[in-house]
């Protein structure tokens, strides 16, 4: 009697201990932005402390850059690579990924992809995460062809076909090339970022309720922001904010008013997540003043506000042995 009692006891602790050591870990939680610099800070003409201050009031822990070359000290001289001199500054990792474009985090950068369009990072955890960076041509840019406002000598056009045809000769060919390297890594089952200045809208803004709110001109399912949704991504900003008519987003510009009847804004720098189960814990925009954005920078060093998503990554968790039967 004693014996069974003893070894019943020894059972239940037992269990109890692989219960407890099959507890999963707390998730990962990760803030990722896209942030387009304006020639490298240099552009605004503020003082590149103004530029690290983004970074820091963001708190975010990676970061798509765009626009990385600063201007060149003398007509011959190289453009500076403000991404490496922003990474430096916060003590953080770096991938040049070529092309003006860079990804810095405080975290360790494992690897790349082929083409370093993604980085492959490692999380506090142990884990790893993907995050993917880019920069798609602004010209033509449809929003203005539309709206006949005139730039880079492009024809105007009228129609949502006729848009969605634009954008896909003027971004579908880098598009392609990033998608190409974002299947390549979806079968690890790893959380996947995309961050980027897309330089065209979302197909989930220009609806038929912003049509009606005098938002955009016409109702336009915008081919860049479905491809990558199409991945099984999700716009992060959209997620929390889903309303494009209370809740624009505007990333695009803080450099001239909203009335300006010679510009358009619109939301077109991003950050989606995807490649496995994360949740999108919060989003905020960094710009200018309290109107436009969600995290002040003043005076503001860009012609791009930074998006910044709070994304929590679950952990696995682990199978509970089942206890010993005597």
């Amino acid at each position: 009697m004693k014996r069974t009692l003893l070894v019943t006891v020894i059972l239940l602790s037992t269990f109890a201990a692989q219960r407890a050591a099959a507890k999963p870990p707390p998730p990962d939680v990760v803030r990722v932005m896209s942030f387009n610099l304006f020639h490298g800070g240099d552009a605004g003409k503020q003082p590149f402390e103004q530029t690290v201050a983004v970074v820091k009031a963001s708190r975010a822990d990676v970061v798509g850059l765009q626009e990385t070359a600063g201007h060149a000290p003398t007509k011959d001289a190289e453009r500076p690579d403000r991404a490496a001199k922003l990474a430096q500054q916060l003590g953080w990792y770096y991938l040049d990924q070529g092309g003006r474009t860079g990804i810095i985090t405080r975290f360790k950068i494992v690897g790349s992809t082929p083409k370093n369009w993604g980085a492959k990072i490692e999380l506090p955890s142990g884990r790893h995460a993907y995050v993917f960076n880019a920069h798609f041509p602004a010209s033509p840019y449809q929003p203005y062809q539309l709206l006949r406002i005139p730039y880079g000598n492009a024809p105007f056009i009228t129609t949502a076909e006729e848009a969605v045809d634009a954008a896909r000769k003027a971004r579908g060919a880098q598009v392609e090339r990033l998608v190409a390297e974002i299947k390549a890594v979806l079968p690890e089952g790893l959380p996947v970022f995309v961050t980027g200045d897309f330089n065209e809208p979302s197909h989930l803004d220009w609806t038929a309720a912003s049509v009606k709110a005098s938002h955009c001109p016409l109702e336009v399912p915008w081919p860049t922001t479905q491809t990558v949704e199409s991945l099984g991504f999700v716009d992060a900003y959209r997620s929390v904010y889903f309303d494009p008519v209370k809740d624009r987003g505007l990333t695009w510009t803080p450099t001239t008013k909203l009335t300006d009847p010679k510009d358009r804004h619109d939301r077109i720098d991003f950050v989606f997540a995807g490649g496995a189960k994360v949740a999108v814990k919060a989003v905020r925009i960094v710009g200018e003043n309290q109107e436009a954005a969600d995290v002040v920078v003043d005076p503001y060093p860009s012609d791009h506000r930074a998006v910044m998503a709070e994304v929590e990554i679950p952990s696995r968790v682990p199978a509970v042995p089942k206890p010993l039967v005597k």
